[in-house]
């Protein structure tokens, strides 16, 4: 039997199938045309990462599509005067990613709870979840994600900030409650009981963010972590004790971070899997950077957010990352150190939905 023309469903491992419709009207219809191939884009995309993460774990012999280890019940994405394209596409793409999450999540190598994590693996990922108790949320912040204008939001919430526009400056701790802060029944409680998300983001963007914003303007990155990439990469200062670390190139950068252990790296660029183990943590929603203003919209509709508490404006002088940007730093980074550097950020590509960066040398020409 043909599929059903304008619905797009989801098969349930129990229950009905889940469709998602659009108001049928001649606009819908040619907003749904150009919905669909973004929407097939992405769902290639999440197919063709997760087989690369498949063959580099040896899952291919026994993977199963698991039934989900959540309630079954559904959490609605509908984004405050969204666009009903706009609106269908953001239930399709969510869809996608809970599915190829629970896949892969459902391997039996893979954590499958807080519990199951090794002691610095839970350590690091209860030091990134934010607690609201009386929006009863879980936030798992990842840094360059947008998670300093999250935390402005919490602290609007919880009364410690009059507004998010307040020019102070941001501290990452203070007026804010870390799941770490609680005795572990108390943890396993609000883990059950509270809606839980976190945002994520092309891995590659992420980097160079990072990159671009601790070593060209933060001076205790620069001396901490920028001279001794130097005196680790750079031909001739080995035993240079007065390197400033302010003109660390990003190729110097990509292997530096392919030396390190993922689970050891500072938080700006540790993967996202081990800062937030959604694996471990059955999230309610997995926002993206790239949709923030309608995923942050909904998150907040979502929680119950006041009237007056609204996700900030990216400041005057934020440096955005390009696509074209990210393209000329890949660029310059030779080929061999990309091919050690991505199986590091694989479940970052797989788990989300990200396309493997094209770096080719023809791709490099233009």
């Amino acid at each position: 039997m043909p599929p059903r023309k304008k619905e797009y469903g989801i098969k349930r491992a129990s229950g009905p199938l889940v469709h998602f419709r659009a108001p049928v009207s001649a606009t819908t219809v040619r907003r749904h045309s150009a919905v669909v191939p973004s929407v097939l884009t992405f769902a290639v995309i999440v197919a063709s990462g997760g087989l690369l993460l498949m063959i580099e774990k040896g899952m291919l012999n026994s993977v199963q599509t698991p039934p989900p280890r959540a309630s079954g019940k559904k959490v609605e994405y509908r984004p405050r005067n969204s666009d009903a394209a706009v609106d269908v596409e953001s239930q399709i793409v969510q869809e996608i990613r809970n599915r190829t999450i629970r896949s892969m999540c459902g391997q039996k190598n893979m954590p499958h709870s807080v519990w199951s994590l090794s002691p610095l693996q839970r350590k690091t990922l209860l030091q990134h979840i934010l607690v609201n108790d009386e929006h009863r949320f879980l936030y798992c912040y990842v840094p360059k994600v947008a998670c300093s204008n999250w935390k402005r939001v919490l602290k609007v919430m919880s009364g410690a900030l009059a507004n998010v526009d307040v020019k102070v400056k941001m501290d990452h701790r203070a007026d804010l409650v870390f799941l770490s802060d609680l005795p572990p029944e108390e943890i396993r409680n609000r883990l059950r009981h509270y809606f839980k998300f976190m945002f994520v983001r092309e891995p590659m963007a992420r980097l160079l963010s990072a990159y671009r914003n601790k070593f060209g303007e933060i001076a205790a990155y620069q001396r901490k972590y920028g001279a001794e990439i130097i005196r680790r990469y750079r031909k001739g200062y080995a035993k240079d004790k007065k390197i400033a670390g302010n003109d660390v190139t990003f190729t110097e950068f990509v292997r530096y971070l392919i030396d390190e252990d993922p689970e050891r790296m500072n938080e700006h660029w540790m993967p996202i899997y081990n800062l937030c183990q959604p694996c471990a943590v059955e999230y309610d929603f997995i926002g993206s950077y790239e949709r923030l203003e309608s995923d942050a919209a909904y998150v907040l509709e979502r929680v119950g957010a006041p009237q007056h508490v609204r996700f900030p404006e990216r400041q005057t002088w934020y440096k955005p990352v390009t696509k074209e940007t990210l393209h000329y730093y890949l660029c310059t980074v030779p080929q061999k150190f990309l091919k050690e550097l991505l199986p590091k950020y694989i479940l970052d590509f797989s788990l989300f939905g990200y396309s493997l960066p094209n770096t080719t040398t023809e791709y490099c020409r233009h």
